[in-house]
């Protein structure tokens, strides 16, 4: 039976807002279509697919069911019109210095009160669960995707990146949540001019005969699977800053991404066939994507293979950068990058580059950021809320 709570602010300004627990089929719809329907003016909103909002309420699909709980609500005013959505969660392998709860898929009508009210039913869900904080808005699974809210820089969001209108700032703070840390998100352009820097490490390295650069190819994933691996855990698992990385789990992963792979902007380099670095990127799928209003149907399929072929993709994203420790700060990456520029500027249309974002408590990734010439080209914030409001704040702490 959808859960029922109300809600009566003050008697100057009277308004009745009922929470109902998404159970049944139209209400999971009502859950997709909401946003669709509060941004149909917005043009840098795109439409994330269906069906990656379902699989995160998907115990089958998603892992973080086994050791977590997550329930959705839609809001309706007393004419029984949708004005917000959210989806609330505790989740045992988020470990925080307090117990700490989140919530995420967050939407609202610009209206105080309404936020309030949403913000008070997380809290209230989060409270008979023995949480003494919430995080918001966050992901019911892995930080690489719907997590944060933009802050600044309101464009066309990447896949998987959430999207918000400015004023969702101010019903947050309003309420009193504080930044937790916040999520930046580097760019450059493509045809920008490259860092001479960059050039020479180039022309330096190329003269050694021992090293050398490749793309990455569909028909030798397995391989490339490997050589990931070995850089992935060598360059950043070893340091403590991620978990190491299985071969399989890799593998799985790049053939996942088979059909979008394009084989001129990974790059690996290696020490007589030993890999030593790579530089990870994909297009962006949302610029194929916004043409498919959510939908993912075997219409869309077809749909969208023909976009695929005859729309022009200008925007790649930055998955994965990494050098093992004895060729880092040995301008290794100035090799590497220069060399797929030039190779990727004569084979493909893309015109910019984005990196997925990287937490201000990281300096070391924000200091390898900035080595490649890029620039901060929008924000985003993950915020908390603690429950007990004399207890003092404190950020997330730096790595």
């Amino acid at each position: 039976m959808a859960e029922k709570h109300y809600l009566s602010p003050p008697l100057s300004f009277y308004i009745m807002i009922i929470a109902e627990e998404v159970q049944n089929e139209s209400q999971k719809k009502e859950f997709l279509e909401f946003p669709a329907r509060l941004y149909q003016h917005d043009k840098n909103y795109i439409r994330p697919r269906n069906i990656d909002i379902e699989d995160v309420f998907n115990p089958e699909k998603n892992k973080f069911f086994k050791s977590g709980e997550c329930v959705q609500f839609l809001f309706k005013n007393k004419q029984n019109e949708t004005v917000g959505k959210v989806a609330v969660f505790v989740n045992e392998t988020y470990e925080q210095k307090q117990p700490t709860g989140g919530f995420g898929f967050f939407d609202c009508i610009n209206d105080q009160e309404t936020a309030n009210f949403i913000f008070d039913h997380c809290k209230n869900w989060l409270q008979q669960r023995g949480m003494e904080a919430m995080d918001g808005p966050i992901n019911f699974g892995e930080r690489d995707k719907f997590w944060g809210l933009v802050i600044e820089g309101f464009v066309e969001p990447l896949y998987g990146m959430n999207y918000n209108f400015p004023y969702y700032k101010e019903l947050f703070e309003n309420y009193g949540f504080k930044i937790y840390f916040e999520q930046l998100c580097f760019s450059r352009p493509i045809f920008a001019e490259v860092s001479k820097v960059f050039t020479v490490m180039h022309a330096k390295h190329s003269k050694n005969p021992e090293i050398s650069a490749r793309p990455m190819t569909k028909d030798k994933l397995g391989k490339f699977a490997k050589d990931f691996t070995e850089i992935y855990n060598r360059a950043w698992a070893a340091h403590g800053e991620g978990k190491c990385m299985e071969e399989s789990k890799a593998l799985k992963m790049f053939k996942t991404m088979k059909p979008i792979i394009n084989e001129h902007i990974s790059w690996f380099v290696y020490e007589n066939e030993k890999p030593i670095a790579m530089w990870m990127n994909l297009p962006d799928t949302n610029q194929w994507f916004k043409y498919l209003n959510g939908k993912f149907g075997l219409w869309e399929k077809i749909k969208f293979l023909w976009i695929k072929k005859f729309k022009k993709n200008e925007k790649m994203v930055g998955l994965v950068f990494g050098v093992v420790p004895e060729w880092q700060r040995k301008g290794l990456e100035g090799y590497m990058i220069w060399e797929g520029t030039q190779h990727l500027r004569k084979h493909t249309d893309f015109k910019v580059t984005e990196m997925q974002w990287i937490g201000d408590f990281n300096p070391k990734m924000i200091k390898i950021a900035e080595t490649l010439d890029t620039t901060v080209t929008r924000k985003l914030a993950t915020y908390r809320y603690l429950f007990d409001r004399n207890k003092e704040f404190e950020r997330h702490p730096m790595l």
